[in-house]
């Protein structure tokens, strides 16, 4: 294991739309009590829900710096009209203008951060080694590498790379964004008159196959894994291949005691395998019907739970 590289705990934005006094309620919890050292905000899946989120930025800032946490500001996943553009240009500039970090998680972004220093979020498609060198001589200090990459692909990239990598260890993985609103569709409703029915479902709203199998996730115009990614068994080999920040996707769970298990294990105080188990139980009792999965990191299906550790597809 590369004991010289410090495990980070990220937690990435909120990705869900949530009432404000949830948002504020889990903010100042992480704040206070979760071991995390860096935390992403911004609304980044929907422009319409940030009129509920923006206004609550300043006290959730202050309140996150007072415990401590390093502060991101995380811009859209998919910028698509003039509006958006300059939301995000706003965003970007009004950050450099206060000391804040961007993640950048669209091209566009990336674009218009180049020559500052930023984070590439994992929206942003990083496959091989030369867009990885190009991000960085961009200015990215730090990249979130896509979910769907197999271990043999994170290794070689770890290995190339000048700038630290993270890797999205915990919570339903985004597989894809649309100009479309899925939540908005599945109650009959067109996208400009939404209601906003995306707040009906914290986590996502489960979509079925034909055969009634739960199949995906979606959250008002993203497309998410019906799983949750957990990967905490693969922490020790993340960490030998030279992967020092980890990040947790929120979750309407118990996240300052996710990030505690997680914590643990990184810094080699608590076996995977307790702490795998300890993450099961907790989610057996706040949210039942979740399941696990890892497969993508195998090389599998990436909904696959597969037992053996990195770069070893043995199913479990």
């Amino acid at each position: 294991m590369n004991t010289e590289i410090t495990p980070k705990l990220v937690l990435g934005p909120v990705l869900f739309h949530w009432p404000a006094e949830q948002m504020t309620d889990f903010y100042a919890r992480i704040a206070d009590e979760a071991e995390i050292d860096i935390v992403h905000l911004g609304e980044i899946v929907c422009s319409k829900r940030a009129p509920f989120f923006d206004p609550l930025l300043p006290d959730l800032i202050e309140r996150l710096q007072r415990g401590g946490k390093q502060v991101v500001l995380a811009s859209r996943a998919l910028v698509m009209s003039e509006r958006e553009t300059k939301m995000t240009a706003a965003q970007i500039d009004g950050a450099e203008e206060s000391g804040f970090m961007v993640e950048a998680n669209d091209l566009g972004a990336v674009r218009r951060l180049a020559g500052r220093p930023h984070v590439i979020g994992p929206f942003v498609n990083v496959y091989n080694e030369g867009t990885l060198a190009y991000l960085a001589r961009q200015g990215a200090v730090r990249i979130c590498l896509p979910p769907e990459l197999p271990g043999t692909a994170i290794s070689a990239l770890a290995k190339a790379s000048d700038v630290p990598l993270e890797v999205l260890v915990f919570g339903r993985m985004p597989l894809a964004i649309s100009a479309r609103c899925f939540h908005a569709r599945a109650h009959g409703l067109h996208k400009d008159s939404c209601r906003y029915a995306c707040g009906a479902d914290p986590d996502g709203r489960t979509v079925n196959t034909l055969d009634g199998e739960a199949f995906l996730a979606i959250n008002g115009t993203q497309t998410l894994s019906q799983t949750c990614l957990n990967l905490i068994g693969e922490i020790p080999d993340l960490r030998a291949t030279g992967i020092g920040h980890f990040r947790l996707s929120p979750q309407s769970l118990d996240m300052v005691a996710v990030a505690r298990i997680f914590r643990a294990v990184a810094e080699q105080r608590l076996e995977p395998a307790a702490g795998t188990r300890q993450l099961a139980t907790l989610v057996a009792d706040q949210a039942g019907d979740l399941r696990f999965s890892n497969g993508f990191i195998h090389g599998r299906e990436g909904r696959m739970l597969v037992a053996a550790r990195l770069g070893a597809p043995e199913a479990a």
